[in-house]
Order: C-alpha cells, then structure tokens, then sequence
C-alpha cells in the first residue's frame, strides 16, 4: 500500500509527504484541498521535502493545488521539489509553471 500525506505544518505551510502514485492521489489531492481552503494565510507554500518518490500524479497534484489557491485568491509556492519530480516537470514543459522557490 502507498502511504502519502499532506499536513499544515504553520499557517499557510504545508508538508507533502511519502510516495506520490494513483493510490495515493486521490486522498492527497481531497486533503490538500481542503486544507488549502482552510488555511487563514494568503500565501501557501507546499514543501516537498518529505516526497519519497513521486509518479507525474505528483507533479498533477501540485497542479490541481495551484488552481485551489487560485480559486480561492491566494498564492501558492513550492519548495524542495524532488529531483524525480523536477525531471518529470522539465519534460514535460511545467517548470516554467510552477510557482518553484529559488
């Protein structure tokens, strides 16, 4: 079983953890939603940190999450980006997208 989570961490700082697949993706994307909509902060930042491993649903994921906050007026950053997932996005032409920190 693939065991992922996403956490509020502080205010507007969210912790995206364990292995990103089809099994996990579904409760992740419900949870980060939620959270995200919850979250007093203008600004979100999802850490990627914690990412163990990650298939394109990670990197789908995080796109869902950028038209969350979107929606909801606010602006989301993502940090530590995983090296699998940052080659994924290149090849696929979303590193120009996402809202990377530096």
């Amino acid at each position: 079983m693939s065991r992922a989570s996403i956490v509020e961490q502080a205010p507007g700082l969210l912790l995206l953890s364990g292995e990103l697949d089809y099994r996990s993706g579904p409760q992740v994307r419900e949870d980060g939603r939620r959270l995200l909509q919850a979250s007093a902060a203008a600004t979100c930042v999802i850490d990627c940190a914690g990412v163990l491993r990650a298939s394109s649903v990670g990197l789908s994921l995080l796109l869902a999450f950028m038209r969350d906050a979107q929606a909801l007026g606010k602006t989301l950053e993502v940090r530590a980006l995983p090296e699998d997932m940052r080659q994924i996005a290149g090849v696929s032409g979303l590193l120009e997208i996402l809202p990377l920190q530096a």
